[in-house]
């Protein structure tokens, strides 16, 4: 492997140039940035889709389908983290951390289809979550919640940007600080023009190209003869346990449930997820730009074909890695990886490498870029709202106009774009890296979670409860995770509070004590909320004279849902069992009985493992990638008539688009605007 060096102080010369890293963050970035915006173009030219209109921009008319939904919402949580981090894991832990990995994803993507169609339901004319608890709770509640989410957004970002930048540097030799300001530019781009329409085009680019690329690993690993087979690659980890058991494990195993760091880390990633997930109003701007039959499918579908990504491709890739890391294929031989290059996400790139040569490394960058641009637009468009809405239209200017809101959406892209890169080259230089960030986090997003569920689905939670308990927990999660780092561990550093034990503490401290605290303020004086009076505030901007769609009134909207209303539940019915069943289903009922017998892999036990991970990945590809097309036909078969006649065919489109499931007969029941 003549291409592949030492350094003479130990560290791993870049596999490829640093050419390749300027050309797939540069060039390709500004390649699908042009594409994104020539689509959104010809969809303003051949079906009406302007994104000039406030409606458009940050909502996409709210007429998404159920197949680019799933898409969006499999890319949403398809961050550079998820393959980098659920690797990291399965290095440390064996089997248990990639399935934790997963199993801390999926349950709260499906639950938050129970939160968007009750959103859907109570205020349809919502652009973001913060709209809701305005209209709910009033300024103070607003304002904390505005605090809630930016907190969310940034540290969300910062760990995507963290990782990503580590391992383009590391396979490319790119500057690591040039990665960081240079990945957001053309995902601020398209952004900036297209609008979430655009987000939701790329999401499904990105990520059918990504599970195209895990679907290849999935093949290439049992080429190389060193593995051969799973049965092969079976043998190779019984030997790598044999060698360096696992702290922690049944019998130092990788091969076995039964994992204290795993489940540890588990309890760490299930939390913090689902304050991602609810604390991130980008994953309710999706769900207000689904169309209402879209939402509850949409993200069932996305939530359990996700499972696939971290779940395969960590065990995959982190077995390939400790089966290899003893051979001449690994970049590292003759050492093991060092806790700097494991912390930094470099197990799925050096394992790349072992496996493919330059060609892993080029796909691994693919990967990389793609997953981290995609998931970056979600974040950006979900501040950019924040910014228009929820700050400018609130507090500076009550008589903004549709296009005053889409130019202080465009700041925001802009402004959110520079902001990310900067804090994390902060963090970078406070010698913070993936590692420390994918434990930490959770003590940071989840103080919102409890009130946020309350805020949507409990009438009771009072204002005071709502604006005090957040601000309570997270005191509370802070003050729990440092000093549990200082008894511990004598310091804090970050070194100290990013040790497993504080961050589950504080994690776990962050996500239940807001919700204790509400319900022993709401009892003292609960609130008897009227969820009508969600509806009565006017929030979509009335449309222009020269609109390209049908005006649709506030009244006829709030009536159109009202009339609706016992459809809506039966699907709030639906994603609160699909919810309950997929938390059990991943939870309790899979690996809890593993956990608790104590069970070690046998070979074929393993090898089925292994085969159902392929097996789903391949299925999460199909999904991603053919049925967002299938679902869209019509959609397409109006844009190509658009672009053949030259004529704007709006009209059936925008029927076509409300009126997706059985029920056309009600054709004002999914009019949206």
């Amino acid at each position: 492997m003549s291409w592949l060096d030492k350094r003479n102080d130990g560290t791993i010369e870049p596999p490829l140039p640093q050419a390749a890293g300027y050309a797939v963050v540069i060039a390709i970035g500004f390649l699908i940035a042009f594409i994104m915006i020539f689509a959104t173009h010809v969809l303003k030219k051949t079906v009406g889709e302007d994104n000039k209109t406030t409606e458009m921009f940050m909502t996409a008319n709210r007429s998404v389908g159920t197949g680019l939904t799933a898409s969006a919402v499999i890319s949403s949580w398809l961050w550079s983290t998820a393959m980098l981090g659920s690797t990291l894991v399965g290095y440390n832990f064996g089997v248990a951390g990639p399935f934790w990995f997963a199993a801390g994803c999926s349950p709260m993507i499906v639950f938050f289809s129970l939160l968007g169609i009750a959103c859907k339901m109570r205020v349809p004319e919502a652009h973001t979550l913060l709209e809701i608890i305005r209209i709910r709770y009033g300024t103070p509640g607003h304002v904390v919640w505005i605090a809630l989410c930016l907190i969310n957004n940034i540290i969300a970002i910062a760990n995507m940007l963290l990782g990503a930048s580590a391992a383009i540097t590391a396979l490319t030799g790119m500057h690591i600080i040039a990665a960081t300001f240079l990945l957001p530019v053309g995902v601020v781009l398209y952004t900036f023009v297209g609008g979430i329409k655009a987000t939701f085009l790329t999401d499904y680019f990105h990520t059918f190209v990504i599970t195209i690329i895990i679907c290849f690993f999935t093949i290439k690993t049992f080429t190389v003869p060193e593995i051969g087979s799973p049965a092969g690659l079976y043998d190779l980890i019984v030997e790598a346990g044999k060698a360096h058991p696992v702290a922690g494990n049944e019998d130092g195993s990788y091969l076995t449930m039964t994992s204290k760091g795993a489940i540890l880390f588990g309890i760490i990633h299930v939390l913090a997820n689902f304050g991602l997930v609810i604390m991130d109003t980008g994953f309710f701007a999706k769900a207000f730009s689904a169309a209402p039959q879209a939402v509850v499918p949409g993200y069932i579908i996305g939530g359990i074909a996700y499972f696939a990504i971290p779940w395969c491709l960590g065990t995959l890739m982190s077995f390939s890695a400790l089966g290899l890391e003893g051979t001449e294929r690994f970049p590292t031989f003759p050492r093991r990886m060092s806790t700097v290059e494991i912390s930094n996400g470099l197990v799925l790139p050096y394992a790349a490498i072992a496996l493919a040569g330059k060609g892993g490394a080029v796909a691994v960058l693919l990967i990389t870029f793609m997953a981290v641009t995609s998931t970056i637009s979600a974040q950006v468009i979900s501040v950019s709202s924040i910014i228009s809405f929820d700050i400018y239209r609130q507090y500076f200017n009550r008589a903004a106009t549709d296009r005053d809101a889409i130019r202080w959406s465009h700041f925001g892209v802009v402004f959110f774009g520079l902001f990310s890169a900067s804090f994390s080259t902060a963090l970078y230089y406070g010698n913070v890296d993936l590692g420390w960030t994918l434990y930490m986090l959770g003590v940071l997003t989840c103080p919102g979670i409890m009130p946020t569920v309350f805020a949507i689905l409990w009438k009771k939670q009072s204002q005071a409860a709502a604006v005090i308990s957040p601000l309570l927990g997270l005191a509370t999660g802070i003050a729990v995770w440092l000093g549990s780092a200082s008894a511990l561990y004598g310091e804090i550093s970050v070194a100290s509070t990013g040790q497993t034990l504080p961050c589950v503490y504080g994690t776990v401290a962050s996500a239940f004590s807001p919700g204790v605290y509400s319900v022993i303020i709401s009892l003292i004086k609960p609130a008897n909320y009227n969820w009508a009076d969600l509806r009565n505030e006017r929030l979509a901007f009335d449309q222009t004279a020269n609109a390209p769609t049908e005006a649709v009134s506030h009244e006829e909207k709030v009536a159109s849902y009202t009339a609706d209303k016992a459809r809506l539940k039966h699907w709030g019915t639906l994603a609160a069992v699909w919810s309950a069943a997929t938390f059990l289903g991943h939870w309790v009922l899979w690996p809890l009985p593993m956990y608790a017998s104590k069970y070690v892999f046998g070979k074929g036990f393993f090898v089925a493992w292994l085969v159902v991970a392929i097996i789903w990945v391949w299925i999460t590809m199909l999904i991603a990638g053919f049925y967002p097309i299938i679902d869209g036909w019509k959609q397409l078969s109006h844009v190509y008539r658009g672009l053949r006649s030259g004529n704007t065919v709006v009209q059936e489109a925008s029927y076509g688009s409300r009126n997706q499931d059985s029920d056309k007969d009600q054709s004002n029941s999914t009019s949206e605007g």
